[in-house]
């Protein structure tokens, strides 16, 4: 069985029913992994791949809001983004200063310019749900799989949290 869609073609189920289409995209100068999967293809409405479809073309926009989310947190000295920017520059040192794209004199906002989206995975199946819709990504070292930070946001693009990996 298969779901089609304007935007993403026949996305073929696998024998346990789910469904996974993955492309990469440009953001920019940086390019973005972007993967939609989903259990039971089942689960999966033409509205879901819509609003998938819609947020891939404004990513852009969605990638902005989740710096913004990530910005708001800084006020906080125990949020996962404080902590994951200290453990950076505890792990980086000197080297730290090499990595950023935008050197203003604020080390936090720096770093968070400075990150990359690595990757956005959207689950489709929790269209509408409590649960996050969308995944995305970022790390100031691309090949550091373990030092990243995920934003999660739901069907409507808006920022449900922003945690580490760990």
């Amino acid at each position: 069985m298969a779901i089609e869609h304007d935007y993403f073609g026949v996305l073929a189920s696998g024998p346990d029913g789910s469904i996974f289409w993955t492309e990469v995209v440009d953001l920019g100068d940086q390019r973005v992994t972007v993967d939609l999967t989903a259990p039971d293809q089942d689960d999966v409405s033409e509205a879901a791949l819509d609003v998938a479809a819609a947020m891939i073309s404004g990513l852009e926009a969605i990638d902005l809001r989740a710096r913004g989310a990530m910005v708001s947190e800084l006020d906080d000295r125990t949020s996962e983004v404080t902590e994951y920017i200290l453990q950076q520059q505890e792990v980086l040192g000197d080297d730290l200063e090499e990595m950023l794209v935008d050197i203003s004199g604020d080390v936090h906002i720096d770093v968070i310019r400075s990150l990359e989206l690595v990757s956005v995975t959207i689950l489709a199946d929790e269209h509408g749900g409590s649960d996050p819709f969308a995944v995305l990504e970022y790390a100031l070292d691309r090949d550091a799989t373990d030092d990243v930070l995920l934003v999660n946001l739901d069907s409507e693009a808006a920022v449900l949290s922003v945690t580490s990996a760990e």
